[in-house]
Order: structure tokens, then sequence, then C-alpha cells
């Protein structure tokens, strides 16, 4: 049973790394050891799993199926460990991704004090805004901004963000300050990534919603594209209070239109394997429920 194992193991490190050479030094193993560990175990199967270019290893469409049960297999047998352990004793890797500002501002900085309780723990950080597979990708828990539509993943609320509308300075002294959401018509606005980059605006004040559609040159996929674009004074970009605060207190930054409010949106940790995530998942999406409950 530990030869089935190890199988698994150092196939789902192949896999999702997309190279042996990766996947031999995570294990501590030899590459060619790794090359025939996954050899005898096509050749048990009578199927071919992964394929083998000079540059990378990709999965085949049954090595798909495979790494899915395999990583299924894998974490019951790693929440069975922790849960006869207890909390804290948690031990191995946990793979979060996150977007970059939320996830630099927000999550990274409260890490610290959860690895410490559990110090044989290791993180693995995905810090990209693209939204990724958490199959595909083999994470534990995604930090997701906004509307998660439909999902077989499981997910927790950590925190509803509120929302506000930043300028640098030097775009206000040239192109003035907006006094109501109609002016954002004459303005240039920075589209981002998610529900940053929407063409209609829409303001609530006093029980009145008032929509306004609204242009911009720049572009980007990325919330430091964003702040970047705004800080270099190209135009009005939304943004949430947690995330600008830094550039608001040194008046880098200036918030716009605060008698109006615009829509909040929620942020939740997801997670893959159904509605109850494994022990190392729980212990980190609780603790962050309640260190952002108490910085709200």
């Amino acid at each position: 049973m530990s030869d089935r194992l190890q199988e698994l193991t150092v196939f789902v490190r192949a896999a999702e790394g997309g190279s042996f050479s990766k996947a031999a030094r995570e294990l501590g193993l030899s590459q060619p050891s790794v090359s025939r560990i996954i050899g005898e175990l096509e050749a048990r199967l009578g199927v071919k799993l992964l394929l083998r270019t000079t540059r990378r290893i990709t999965v085949t469409d049954a090595g798909a199926l495979f790494l899915t049960r395999a990583r299924e297999v894998l974490a019951d047998i790693e929440d069975a460990e922790d849960a006869a352990r207890g909390v804290d004793s948690l031990r191995g890797t946990i793979r979060i991704a996150m977007p970059i500002i939320y996830g630099t501002r927000q999550v990274i900085p409260r890490l610290p004090v959860f690895l410490a309780a559990h110090p044989l723990l290791r993180a693995e950080l995905s810090v990209v805004d693209e939204r990724q597979d958490l199959v595909a990708e083999g994470a534990d828990i995604a930090i997701r901004l906004g509307p998660l539509g439909d999902s077989a993943f499981g997910a927790r609320k950590l925190e509803t963000l509120p929302r506000l509308l930043v300028a640098a300075p030097s775009y206000l002294a040239a192109r003035g300050t907006p006094k109501t959401p109609a002016d954002l018509a004459s303005h240039d606005c920075i589209f981002g990534p998610g529900l940053f980059g929407r063409a209609t605006w829409s303001f609530t004040r006093n029980g009145t919603e008032t929509s306004v559609d609204v242009r911009g040159r720049i572009h980007t996929d990325s919330g430091p594209g964003v702040f970047a674009s705004v800080l270099a004074g190209l135009g009005i970009a939304m943004t949430s209070p947690v995330m600008a605060n830094p550039e608001i207190m040194s008046g880098t930054l200036m918030p716009l239109l605060k008698s109006y409010r615009l829509a909040p949106i929620e942020v939740h940790a997801v997670f893959p394997g159904g509605p109850r995530p494994s022990t190392k998942v729980r212990a980190l999406v609780e603790y962050l429920v309640t260190e952002l409950k108490q910085a709200g």
C-alpha cells in the first residue's frame, strides 16, 4: 500500500509541476526514480497518464481523470492524519491562490501568526489576478472577489468590502474633481480585472440609484496595473478602502464622490472537494474570518 501511495504522490506532483525534475526536488528523489515510478504506474494501469516533451510534461485525458481521484485520495489521507493529530499539529503543504492586491494587503500579512501556530505546515502561494481552476492548479483554497457563479466547490464568506473611487491629485488638478456621478462621463476611468472593469458604474444616494456609462483609455488585467495607472494620474479607478487605505492616508490618492455609495463586493474562500474542506483549509478559513472581522 505504501508503494501505491508513493505512486500517487509522485504522479500528482509531476502532473501539477509539469516536470519530473521539479517533482524529484520537492519529494527528495532522483529524477530517474520519478520517471521509473511513473512508468511503473502507467504499466500497471495499462494507460498513458503523462506525455513527455523536451520542455515539459502534459497530462493525457486519462491522466486528468486519474489526477482528480489521486488528489482526493491523498487529501483524504492527509485529512485523516490531521484529524488524528488534532488541529494544533497540522503539517504538510497548503496551496493558496489569491488576487494580487487583496492577497498582498489582506491575506499574506496575516499568515505569520497562523504559520507560527502550525510550525509543520508550509504554504505555497499563487498570487495572480486571473481566476485559476482549483483542480487544474492543485490549489487547496482560493480567495475570490465578487460573485462566485455556479460552482461545485465549497465556499465561505470572509468579508464584505465597500468600494469607492480614487484619483491622483495630479489627475484632479489637470481634469477637475467630479461632483456627481454624471460628471464621470467626461473623465478617463481605469478598467481593471473582474468587477472593476464594467463600463457602467452605479451609485446610491438617499435611496436613489444613479448609473453612468464611463469610458477610459486604460485597461489592465491586474490590480497592481490599476494602482500604477491611477497613481500615474491616468484616470479614476474603482477600488476598496481597505486596499487603497495606505495611498489615501499618504495623500497620493484622493477618494471621490464620498456621499455616493457603490455596491460592496463580497470576498469568499473557495475550496474543492465539496462543502466540507480539509482540516488545514478549515483552520485557515476560520482564522481569516476571525482576523478580518476584528480588523473591520
